[in-house]
C-alpha cells in the first residue's frame, strides 16, 4: 500500500476528475441574442445620426431587459396605487 493510497483511504486526497456540468446555462440564450439584435435595430433607428447617440443606442440595447422590468414594475405600482 503506497502513501497515496493511504491518504485516499482516509479521504485527504481529492479526486482529480472533472465533473461535467449538466443542465443549461443562463443568460446566453439565442432568444436574448435575437432580442439584442432587434433592440439595436429599433434603438438605432430612433437615435439621432450623431456618433454619441448611436453609441448610446447600442448601450441601451445591451440592457433592454432592465428597462422592460423597470417599466413593468412602474405599471404594477400604479395599478396597485389605485386600489
Amino acid at each position: 500500500m503506497g502513501a497515496g493510497d493511504l491518504w485516499a483511504e482516509v479521504g485527504v486526497v481529492k479526486d482529480t476528475k472533472q465533473e461535467s456540468a449538466s443542465g443549461r446555462g443562463g443568460g446566453g440564450s439565442p432568444v436574448y441574442g435575437l432580442g439584442f439584435i432587434g433592440a439595436v435595430a429599433w434603438n438605432w433607428q430612433q437615435a439621432a445620426p450623431t456618433p454619441r447617440d448611436r453609441a448610446m443606442a447600442v448601450l441601451k440595447s445591451m440592457v433592454w431587459p432592465a428597462f422592460l422590468v423597470y417599466a413593468a414594475f412602474r405599471a404594477l405600482e400604479r395599478s396597485t396605487a389605485d386600489l
